[in-house]
């Protein structure tokens, strides 16, 4: 019984080892790691770098302190009312939420064009397509011809 259960193990071991070696699976592991690294970069661009400017053209605004409490109290910025656990519909947060993505999907866009733009250039140019060959005339146009012909020498 014991050596059954053993070697259903080993089985088991084998075809996860399998699985693992597979390079779609190690392919996808990288791509979440580069992903999550990118994230963290994108993320510092579009609240380092683009968020300044975003404020700038509306005046200053703090979209994240954009809130409306469903309750009682007033409160100074959303941490504040989120600290004293009041309900609240932060709407700002919800705007900034829309612009990083479309910020983060843009950055995507580029970056896969560019991706794209690289292997088309290192593949080195299509081979042209060779020119059509003349087309002759067509089946009904020789029948044509082949009549006037034959009437011709009538």
């Amino acid at each position: 019984m014991l050596c059954a259960s053993n070697h259903k193990g080993d089985t088991m071991l084998k075809e996860f080892k399998d699985f693992i070696a597979k390079g779609n699976v190690m392919d996808m592991a990288v791509g979440i790691i580069i992903g999550a690294a990118f994230t963290a970069i994108v993320k510092s661009m579009v609240a380092d770098l683009i968020n300044p400017f975003i404020s700038i053209f509306t005046g200053g605004i703090d979209f994240m302190n954009l809130f409306v409490v469903l309750g009682e109290g007033e409160f100074a910025s959303l941490a504040a009312a989120q600290e004293a656990g009041a309900a609240v519909f932060a709407y700002g947060s919800f705007i900034m939420a829309v612009i990083n993505f479309l910020i983060i999907a843009f950055v995507v866009f580029m970056l896969v064009k560019s991706v794209n733009k690289a292997k088309a250039a290192a593949e080195g140019p299509e081979e042209e397509a060779a020119p059509e060959a003349p087309k002759g005339p067509s089946q009904e146009e020789l029948l044509a011809d082949i009549r006037d012909l034959l009437k011709a020498q009538a």
